[in-house]
């Protein structure tokens, strides 16, 4: 029965060159030589990489050499799960053994001859390497024999094979079921002729080998492959939870849907080892999900931009090589600390040298790619996912990618390391100590994507950018439909569609009617215009924010559909070419793009598609592509960059009738983007006076209002209170309002901003923000108050005249600060009443108003 393999030293030799070979393509982009100094160095994931491939192979040896071998386990003895790694180091001296059980139909002593002198060449050829395994020439083979007697009353090694509770594996079997083993079925006849284990141990069995498994069962034709869904199913769990997300909700969506030839994609653009995390998770799930359901049309018009993800076990490789381990414990200091430390984290990141064959792979891609512009982004395994999306804590950056190939890879390499120093953003450790996730293991992944858009002049940026939402929380006209959408529109890079940055705004379209605007006067229309665009300079090589008078020109392909021009006090769209003293005349307004192209009824589809089947509302982000922009009706393609479930407010069923509400009970009302919701009893009021806050002499100063409310949301209690005050509250620009952050005003009920002529700028929707994102998670309410419109009340005597609980509260803060934050404890300032907000999105109108208690009962 023995097969005509010849066991020796050469045997041996092959064994190991082949795998070195495997690792050094896994590691070290084919560099044998490069590999062997990583094994030598002690590099934990290139050592059990070896180790794997030269156990599958014996393995795999072991199963020709004779053929009574059913199959061969490989198994950890207790005693050396903890030293058993390929290093040379003399502390790590002890034997490293590769220890294997292989069923046979009967024992034999001329296999167990062989396996002797298998492991004596082993020994010998490993030597030629440098002692490559063992250190001192320490390494053992040890292999066990059992029968079909021992496997059936589990006795001795019998115990191990199909183990569910023991560390064993399956690394090789015959592929032909015997009469002996088959199942006792009434369909057994119908079985394909394949073995497959009971059991996997997913901390040891190889990814690639549980792809090969689950590859062979996608194979068989469908009607013959019933019996072996449930294994097939269970092979994707194990491997979307080692290779992308270990979140059960992710997983519980994504086992449906992602094939395993999208995980061998995802393996194959994959550096290193780890999970890929949140943000590329999410937007692979999408993908496959629009398309498997969506139509022909929708399938041609989406796609994926081409990515690259490092594993998330890599964070902690780059940071254990550049001595940055000892950050590990910043998510426990203390918030004063977090935010002193930072700067610091971020110089030495940027210091730190990644891994030689992770700087080789990496220059593989860069090669590979050309010097498109990439962009490399967070992915952390925390980061899109279901009520935690961490919108906005971690860093993206672009790479322009028009240097010299050096140049190019220090570039890459760099923002690379400061992404991993974003993990440590006091941002994000804040929110994740605020969710309860500050134990949670948050490795950082990263995703690197070819930048979508086009080359005009001397820029790079997409024709229209931005984020939409699956479900419209904000109406501003009882014609638009909720279930539609909603989207927020950026010429350029979409940074700018998912901040609030300076005195800029995009476009707001509400999918159902995309051409209605909230407020359709001229006036309206150039207030409310994008002003400055986000491209990619080629010539410079550098992100920049420009003027968009400055980049847009009469050549530009798509100006007729982005922009209009002012005449005779209206925008119109223009019908003849447009000559450069134009130009100034133009505002962004996207009119004939949601007019003419399928934009609109095709980003609705998406939406649609995915909310149905991630059973829940969602959002997106995505770059838009006009093939054809000089057509009269152009078609659309859309780039998908992310997608996650969408946070939203707790609607109310039912909001109290309000007709009967004294007008001297009336704190405040507005019919400026109002959602639908009801909250009963607020009894207390940080209120920031214009007047006082809009004086401070220096942003230090203003900062220490934000520190201040930040110290009050911490004492009140949930829900109780809300803020309010003038400008945009958490712009990222500290002159346009109250600078504060989501930790700051995450106990709050609503969040009130107040607009006007000396008071604040122009209100702006945060709809698809990051700082809206947040709002959301938190159910905060957010509402802006336009002072100069007629429709808009504010009573002014309540919020200026009632006394200040500050100082009372708080006897240690400033008299010139307690001025700017004022505490207003509404059942003492009104004699035991409470306010109350009613928001009715159907008569688009917010009213906040005094009650009793038994007021809230009629």
């Amino acid at each position: 029965m023995m097969a005509t393999i010849q066991v020796d030293r050469a045997l041996a030799d092959r064994l190991l060159k082949d795998a070195l070979a495997y690792c050094a393509k896994r590691h070290s982009a084919g560099d044998a030589q490069r590999t062997l100094l990583a094994v030598h160095s002690g590099q934990e994931e290139v050592c059990e990489c070896l180790l794997g491939a030269l156990t599958t192979a014996i393995a795999d040896v072991l199963g020709k050499i004779d053929k009574t071998v059913k199959s061969v386990y490989a198994y950890k003895p207790v005693t050396s799960l903890e030293s058993n790694r390929l290093t040379p180091d003399a502390e790590h001296s002890q034997a490293i053994s590769i220890n294997l059980v292989v069923w046979v139909e009967r024992k034999s002593a001329a296999l167990q001859s062989l396996v002797s002198s298998l492991e004596k060449d082993l020994i010998a050829s490993q030597r030629q390497y440098g002692c490559l395994i063992g250190g001192k020439g320490t390494f053992s083979l040890s292999v066990a024999m059992v029968d079909d007697q021992d496997v059936k009353q589990q006795h001795g090694f019998g115990t191990f094979i199909g183990s569910q509770y023991l560390r064993s594996s399956l690394i090789w079997s015959r592929p032909k079921i015997s009469s002996s083993t088959a199942p006792i079925s009434s369909q057994s006849e119908k079985l394909p002729s394949i073995q497959l284990p009971n059991y996997f141990d997913p901390e040891i069995m190889p990814v690639e080998r549980l792809i090969e498994h689950a590859r062979t069962i996608e194979k068989i034709p469908p009607e013959e492959r019933v019996p072996f869904e449930p294994h097939l199913m269970e092979l994707k769990v194990i491997l979307i939870r080692r290779m992308i997300s270990d979140q059960l909700g992710y997983i519980d969506i994504a086992k449906n849907w992602l094939t395993v030839e999208d995980l061998w994609d995802i393996l194959q653009h994959r550096i290193g080892n780890g999970k890929i995390g949140g943000k590329s998770a999410g937007m692979l799930l999408a993908a496959r999900i629009i398309n498997q359901v969506a139509d022909e049309e929708t399938r041609a018009s989406i796609h994926i931009p081409e990515s690259y993800f490092l594993g998330s076990d890599l964070i902690y490789i780059f940071m254990a090589m550049n001595g940055l381990i000892h950050w590990n414990d910043q998510k426990h200091k203390s918030e004063e600390q977090i935010w002193e430390d930072y700067p610091l984290i971020q110089e030495e990141f940027q210091r730190g040298k990644l891994p030689p064959e992770v700087i080789a792979e990496l220059g593989g891609i860069l090669e590979n790619i050309g010097n498109k512009p990439l962009i490399v982004r967070s992915s952390s395994q925390l980061e899109d996912n279901f009520g935690t999306s961490f919108a906005g804590k971690y860093d993206s950056f672009f790479c322009p990618n028009q240097g010299t190939p050096q140049e190019n890879l220090k570039a890459l390499t760099n923002a690379i390391a400061r992404t991993y120093a974003s993990t440590l953003k006091p941002e994000a450790l804040l929110y994740r100590r605020n969710k309860g996730l500050q134990d949670y293991d948050e490795r950082m992944a990263v995703l690197i994507q070819v930048v979508q858009g086009e080359v005009f002049d001397r820029y790079f940026l997409p024709q229209a950018s931005g984020v939409a939402f699956s479900r419209n929380l904000y109406r501003w006209s009882p014609r638009i439909k909720r279930e539609d959408g909603f989207a927020r529109l950026v010429w350029g890079l979409g940074t700018r569609a998912v901040q609030r940055v300076a005195d800029d705004y995009p476009r707001l379209v509400a999918l159902s009617h995309p051409t209605l605007q909230p407020d359709d006067s001229a006036e309206a229309i150039r207030h409310y215009s994008q002003r400055y665009v986000d491209l990619i300079d080629l010539e410079d090589n550098a992100f920049k924010t420009l003027p968009v008078h400055e980049v847009l020109t009469p050549r530009y392909p798509m100006l007729r559909l982005i922009a209009q021009l002012e005449q005779d006090g209206f925008f119109i769209s223009p019908r003849m070419r447009v000559s450069k003293n134009d130009i100034p005349r133009l505002a962004i307004t996207y009119h004939e793009f949601l007019q003419r192209t399928n934009f609109a009824p095709l980003l609705s589809r998406v939406l649609k598609h995915l909310e149905e089947h991630y059973h829940g509302s969602v959002d997106l982000e995505f770059t838009v592509r006009v093939p054809n922009p000089r057509e009269i009706n152009p078609r659309v393609q859309i780039s998908l960059l992310q997608c996650r479930p969408q946070s939203y407010l707790v609607s109310a069923e039912t909001i109290p009738d309000i007709e009967d509400v004294p007008e001297d009970k009336i704190v405040f009302s507005t019919r400026f983007m109002v959602p639908r919701g009801y909250l009963p009893d607020i009894r207390y009021v940080i209120y920031v006076p214009p007047s006082c806050y809009l004086k401070l002499p220096s942003k230090r100063e203003r900062y220490e209002v934000g520190k201040l409310i930040a110290r009050l949301n911490s004492l009140l209690e949930e829900k109780t209170f809300i803020c309010v005050g003038p400008g945009r509250w958490g712009s990222m620009d500290i002159d346009l309002g109250v600078f504060v952050s989501y930790t700051d005003i995450d106990n709050a009920g609503a969040l009130i901003e107040l607009a006007g002529k000396g008071i604040g700028p122009a209100p702006e929707p945060s709809l698809g923000t990051h700082f809206f994102q947040d709002l959301m998670e938190a159910h905060i309410f957010p509402l802006a108050i336009p002072l100069d419109k007629a429709d808009s009340r504010f009573d002014w005597d309540f919020f200026e005249q009632a006394p200040n609980q500050l100082p009372s509260l708080l006897p240690d803060v400033p008299q010139a600060l307690a001025d700017c934050v004022r505490l207003i404890n509404v059942d003492e300032s009104c004699s035991g009443c409470h306010l109350e907000i009613v928001m009715d999105d159907e008569r688009g109108e917010a009213t906040a108003y005094l009650a009793q208690p038994a007021d809230n009962k009629r």
